[in-house]
């Protein structure tokens, strides 16, 4: 099973998947970017203001890939428990706001665009626990310390998870993130223990 945590910057997403650990020791717990090289082409995209959208897409693109030759397919294929700290929603939200500022040929939808790139190649998740928050409570959170992570950026990011909600409001729980942090990591243990008990 593919299990994923989505949410802004500043949700308590990250603290939470730490804290699934305990829970669930046999199982396979990573996250996007990775640590990888691809990883590290991504983080210093993330760190240059001035770093083309579309470049940087392929950048994250180039990391998932690399990531599920690497690490999901093969745990998959072990019949392991994944748990990742974002994975494709996040992109989808994240660049689709980005291209929404620059340019995209056609008046093309940018989150459709790149969904229809990872069609071909990607593994769909299981399950998708989106921790949920308005943007100014994760921008105030997060600490604003790069350009995904302003308030102008993270609601037109918040927008786009809310359309892939609604796409697939089968695949998402959503988690209330404007709680204190120890009622989101219950929240997100409770929902865990009942998605992967119900595979």
């Amino acid at each position: 099973m593919l299990l994923t945590l989505e949410g802004l910057d500043g949700s308590g997403k990250t603290t939470a998947w730490e804290a699934l650990r305990d829970e669930y020791p046999d199982a396979v717990f990573t996250r996007e970017p990775t640590d990888s090289w691809y990883g590290d082409a991504v983080a210093r995209s993330m760190r240059d203001d001035d770093a083309d959208p579309l470049a940087e897409l392929f950048l994250f693109t180039a990391d998932h890939a690399d990531h599920l030759s690497r690490v999901v397919r093969p745990a998959l294929a072990d019949g392991a428990l994944v748990v990742t700290d974002r994975y494709t929603d996040s992109r989808f939200a994240y660049q689709a706001a980005s291209l929404a500022e620059s340019y995209l040929a056609g008046g093309r939808d940018p989150l459709n665009y790149i969904r229809e790139i990872h069609e071909v190649f990607t593994h769909p998740p299981d399950a998708t626990i989106y921790l949920d928050v308005d943007p100014e409570t994760a921008a105030e959170r997060a600490g604003a310390t790069n350009k995904f992570e302003r308030v102008a950026y993270l609601e037109r990011v918040r927008e786009n998870y809310e359309r892939l909600v609604d796409a697939e409001p089968e695949r998402f729980v959503r988690v209330d993130a404007t709680r204190p942090l120890p009622d989101v990591i219950d929240a997100v243990r409770d929902h865990a223990e009942r998605l992967t008990a119900d595979r």
